[in-house]
C-alpha cells in the first residue's frame, strides 16, 4: 500500500484546488443563503474531466481510480460541503451500480453521458418508511410483458431536482423479502414520473434534496439493472462505495474547518499576544489535525482496497465512521475557536459545522456503520 501520489495526481488536485479557491468559494456562502444548486459548477466539473474519474475511457471516463476521486471529493468539500456531495452522489451511487451491474448497452446509453457530465444522476433508495430498514420496501414494481409498472415515493434524494437519470429500487416480488427487490434505471423524463417536495435543511443547502414520485411509470425491461431480485444487493454494494465517498467529503470538510481555525488563531488577539500562542488552543488545534490525519488514512485505505479488487466493506464503513464524527467534532472545535464570530453566518465555520453533520446520518447513519462493521467481526456461519 503506497499513498505516495503520481505527478498527474498531484497536478489534479492542484488544479481542484485552484478551481475550488477562484470559482466555488467566491459564492459558496451566498448559495447556502438561497439554499441554491448551480448547475453551471457542475458543467465546470465536467468540462475538468471530473464527472466519470474512476470510469473507463470506453464509456467517457478519466480511467483513474477511486484513490483520486475520493482526494478530488475532500479538495472540494474544503470549501463547498454541497458541490462535493453532488458529486459523490453523481459518480458513486448514480453511476457506479451501472458501470459495475450494467450491461454494454446501459453503459453506453446511461453510463457514458453521467461520465461525460452531459447528465446528472441520483440515487432513489429511501422511503417514508424505509430508512435504515432499507429492505422493506412499499415502492412497487410490476412487470406487463417487456415493460414494469412502477409506483410509489422516494425521499431525501440528493440531486433529485435535477437528476436527468436516477438508480431506482423497487420491491418486485414482495413475498420474497429483500430478496425480491430490483433496481432500476429511470429517465425523468418517463411519463408519470414527478419531483415532489424540495427539502430544507440544515446544512449542505447549496445541494438539491427532493421527494420523487412514480405514479404508473413504464420502464422497460432493458432498464432493469441486474437480474431481478438482485437489487437489494446492488443497492447494499453501491453504498458501500458510496461510504467512501462521503468519508472523503467529511474529511474535506473538517480539513476546511481547521485551516480557518489555525489562520483565526494565529491572527486573533487577546490578552496582548495572538490565542494560537495559549495551550488550550494549540492543544486543541493538535488534536485536530492528528484525528484528520487518522481519518485521512482510513478513508485513502477504503478507496485503495476498492482500486486493488479487495473486499473493501468493513474498511469504507469504517472510514466514513471515523471521518463523519471528525468532521463534526472539528467543525465544533473550530467554532469555539472562533468563538462568538464562529457562530455569525460570516464566518465560513459556521456553514461547515452545519454540513458535517449529515456525514453521520447519510449513506447509512454512523449507527448502522457500527453494526456494519460488527458483522464482519462476527460474520454469521451457515
Amino acid at each position: 500500500m503506497d499513498f505516495q501520489l503520481t505527478e498527474e495526481q498531484k497536478d489534479l488536485i492542484q488544479m481542484v484546488r485552484a478551481f475550488a479557491q477562484k470559482e466555488v468559494a467566491k459564492e459558496a456562502a451566498l448559495r447556502d443563503e438561497e439554499e441554491r444548486y448551480d448547475p453551471v459548477l457542475f458543467k465546470r466539473l465536467s468540462e475538468l474531466g471530473l464527472t466519470g474519474i474512476p470510469f473507463a475511457e470506453t464509456y467517457g471516463g478519466a480511467g483513474s481510480d477511486h484513490l483520486t476521486y475520493a482526494m478530488v471529493v475532500e479538495a472540494l468539500a474544503e470549501v463547498d460541503a454541497s458541490l462535493a456531495v453532488v458529486l459523490s452522489a453523481h459518480t458513486s451511487l448514480a453511476s457506479w451500480p451501472i458501470d459495475h451491474y450494467g450491461d454494454s448497452w446501459q453503459k453506453e446509453q446511461f453510463l457514458r453521458p453521467l461520465a461525460e457530465g452531459r447528465m446528472l444522476g441520483a440515487y432513489a433508495l429511501t422511503e417514508p418508511e424505509a430508512g435504515s430498514d432499507a429492505a422493506h420496501l412499499k415502492t412497487r414494481a410490476v412487470r406487463e410483458g417487456d415493460t414494469y409498472i412502477l409506483n410509489g415515493e422516494k425521499v431525501f434524494i440528493t440531486n433529485g431536482m435535477s437528476a436527468d437519470i436516477i438508480i431506482v429500487f423497487a420491491t418486485t416480488d414482495p413475498a420474497l423479502g429483500h430478496r425480491g427487490i430490483s433496481a432500476f434505471i429511470v429517465e425523468k423524463e418517463r411519463e408519470g414520473f414527478r419531483v415532489g417536495r424540495k427539502e430544507k435543511k440544515m446544512g449542505i443547502r447549496a445541494s438539491e434534496t427532493a421527494q420523487l414520485m412514480f405514479e404508473d411509470v413504464r420502464i422497460p425491461v432493458q432498464n432493469r439493472l441486474g437480474e431481478e431480485g438482485e437489487g437489494f444487493k446492488i443497492a447494499m454494494s453501491t453504498l458501500d462505495g458510496g461510504r467512501i465517498g462521503i468519508a472523503a467529503q467529511a474529511l474535506g470538510i473538517a480539513v476546511g474547518a481547521f485551516q480557518r481555525a489555525r489562520a483565526y488563531a494565529m491572527e486573533r488577539r487577546q490578552f496582548g499576544r495572538p490565542i494560537a500562542e495559549f495551550e488550550a488552543i494549540r492543544f486543541k488545534l493538535a488534536d485536530m489535525a492528528t484525528r484528520i490525519e487518522a481519518a485521512r488514512y482510513l478513508t485513502y485505505y477504503a478507496a485503495w482496497l476498492k482500486d486493488a479488487g479487495r473486499s473493501y466493506g468493513m474498511a469504507a464503513s469504517q472510514a466514513k465512521l471515523f471521518a463523519s464524527d471528525t468532521a463534526m467534532w472539528v467543525t465544533t472545535e473550530a467554532v469555539q475557536i472562533f468563538g462568538g464570530y464562529g457562530y455569525m453566518r460570516d464566518y465560513e465555520v459556521e456553514r461547515m459545522m452545519r454540513d458535517a453533520k449529515i456525514t453521520q446520518i447519510y449513506e447509512g447513519t454512523n449507527e448502522i456503520q457500527r453494526l456494519v462493521i460488527a458483522s464482519h467481526l462476527f460474520p454469521k456461519r451457515s
